[in-house]
């Protein structure tokens, strides 16, 4: 097959012997199965941010640390090197979600690195020697749904565990092999303690799972594992094993609003006494 352009650079370097097929298409890349060496990888090839269709992109970035002060202002001034820049950080981020979630004990692909906005995987293989099949594609047994729900499960408690959100995790970001589930595609993993829509994003990935295995066994349906989740997060009560039940209680006490409109008044009111003083005290 023809080789893509960005992959070109790595075959002069010696770096990928074979481009064998193109494997996807997706929002944010294009994905291949190349050769190196002895090994079969894939190659995920980034789109450019005009090509990129991947909807709400700047609340992904919110909260990622750029320590470059330089690179920093380019960035908020848009400028032509400050969005290489964040091409850059979006690249770069999938390499280090990967490799903080694989030290956390998720089940992701090894990572190769990212060399031009090419990133170097582990390719996800069935018992056969085949491409894994998408979660999408699988049907399942109450039993088995049950069971590797509660797997993915652990795994969205690991990645909170470990300060991350994937933030786009659905059936269509999980392969199956003959191990079970692995997640993959992490270019917009968020920050959970840094992003302000980590908890929305965070509900919405539990729930496309839930939903998801729910088709085969109904009773997931009923469970509240999101709001149990980001509650033993915002309580410092979450650890690496903890285990989801799906059972939450929400607060069901009303919201004192009259004593925070109390509350509100009297700080405007001690706000304009101290005006007040300042003014005498100039006079």
């Amino acid at each position: 097959m023809k080789i893509p352009k960005r992959i070109q650079p790595l075959i002069d370097d010696g770096i990928v012997d074979a481009v064998i097929s193109r494997l996807t298409s997706g929002k944010e890349a294009d994905v291949y199965v190349v050769r190196c060496g002895s090994e079969t990888r894939c190659a995920k090839v980034y789109k450019e941010a005009m090509k990129r269709s991947f909807k709400q992109a700047v609340n992904y970035q919110e909260g990622r640390k750029v320590r470059n002060s330089r690179r920093s202002r380019a960035i908020e001034k848009g400028s032509k090197y400050g969005r290489q820049q964040t091409e850059a950080i979006w690249q770069t981020a999938e390499v280090d979600a990967l490799r903080k979630l694989a030290e956390a004990g998720v089940r992701v692909p090894e990572s190769y690195g990212c060399i031009d906005g090419v990133l170097l995987m582990e390719l996800i293989c069935d018992a056969e020697g085949d491409v894994a099949p998408r979660l999408a594609d699988v049907t399942m047994s109450a039993e088995q749904a049950t069971e590797d729900h509660e797997i993915m499960m652990s795994y969205v408690v690991r990645m909170l565990d470990a300060g991350l959100v994937h933030g786009d995790l659905s059936e269509f970001n999980v392969l199956v092999d003959e191990y079970g589930p692995v997640i993959i595609d992490l270019p917009q993993a968020v920050d959970a303690a840094a992003n302000n829509h980590a908890r929305s994003m965070l509900t919405r990935d539990v729930n496309n799972l839930s939903s998801y295995y729910g088709q085969f066994a109904p009773n997931l349906l009923e469970g509240h594992f999101a709001e149990e989740l980001w509650a033993l997060y915002e309580t410092g009560d979450l650890h690496p094993d903890t285990r989801l039940t799906g059972e939450f209680e929400p607060d069901s006490h009303d919201a004192d609003v009259d004593g925070v409109l109390t509350e509100i008044a009297a700080a405007i009111d001690e706000e304009e006494a101290r005006q007040e003083r300042m003014q005498q005290a100039d006079t």
